[in-house]
């Protein structure tokens, strides 16, 4: 399970509500699916709030397209930005594969130029966020082990321990999942000194055409301060967009018809 995608806020239908699980990576399993992979398709288009720690703002908008290859596997994103106009144009394509490393691109339209994000760069900032290029599509469950450390009247709370910790900055992570959504409420990082350094926090959930989908969520840095904030608005599933929107020719020459608001029309 990942961060970001708790900002994007995606989830599945189906899940049996009210049974208490005591597996671990049974309960990640199902949150995976529900932050990612709800529905066969989805669009929202997201606006960014960075505070950094000295409070200056920076702001970032940008229109998010899913398609699911199979449940609980391979997808696709395509990550379209609008504003302000030093990030217009900026487009960051990924293909997600389970059992090997994804295929990240980013048209970077300044300098015209395409460049491939390595795996090594998948925990660097996005676009200057306190999110990471990791986040939009979400981690690889397989990628960490997963042990139930507790289970409250609303919450179950897992400790993640990376399999290969020197791919990531971090030791281990907590997270509390909503028992009934299967959303994560929230994250929290602790880094090789052994103290929290990054949180994640769902702010705001609503039901999306039958969806539980985080619509608010915000990301912390404890160690230097600042902040990144997220809303999702004009979110949609099960659209039936085809493959072609999420190829490389969709870098510089994005999908205009699936990016589009629903009042544009």
């Amino acid at each position: 399970m990942k961060p970001l995608l708790i900002a994007l806020g995606f989830a599945v239908s189906g899940l049996v509500y009210g049974q208490v699980l005591t597996d671990g990576d049974e309960i990640v399993a199902q949150a995976n699916l529900a932050a990612y992979y709800a529905g066969k398709d989805s669009r929202s288009e997201a606006r960014m709030i960075i505070i950094d720690a000295r409070g200056r703002e920076q702001r970032r908008q940008f229109t998010v397209l899913r398609r699911n290859l199979e449940a609980g596997g391979d997808q696709q994103f395509l990550v379209s930005f609008s504003r302000p106009s030093d990030v217009r144009g900026t487009v960051y394509l990924v293909n997600k594969h389970v059992g090997r490393d994804d295929d990240r691109w980013l048209y970077l339209p300044g300098l015209d130029l395409v460049k491939r994000i390595s795996a090594g760069d998948e925990r660097t900032s996005f676009v200057g966020a306190h999110y990471f290029y990791e986040d939009v599509s979400g981690r690889g469950p397989a990628e960490d082990t997963h042990e139930l450390i507790a289970t409250t009247d609303q919450h179950y709370v897992l400790k993640h321990v990376p399999k290969n910790p020197a791919q990531v900055e971090f030791v281990s992570y907590v997270t509390w999942i909503d028992r009934q959504t299967f959303l994560a409420n929230r994250i929290e990082y602790t880094n090789t000194s052994g103290k929290l350094y990054r949180r994640v926090e769902a702010l705001e959930t609503r039901e999306i055409d039958g969806y539980p989908t985080v619509v608010s969520s915000r990301t912390s840095d404890l160690t230097n301060g600042g902040y990144t904030d997220m809303r999702f608005r004009y979110i949609a599933y099960d659209l039936g967009m085809p493959a072609a929107v999420f190829t490389q020719r969709s870098l510089r020459n994005p999908p205009r018809q699936w990016l589009k608001r629903p009042d544009a029309e």
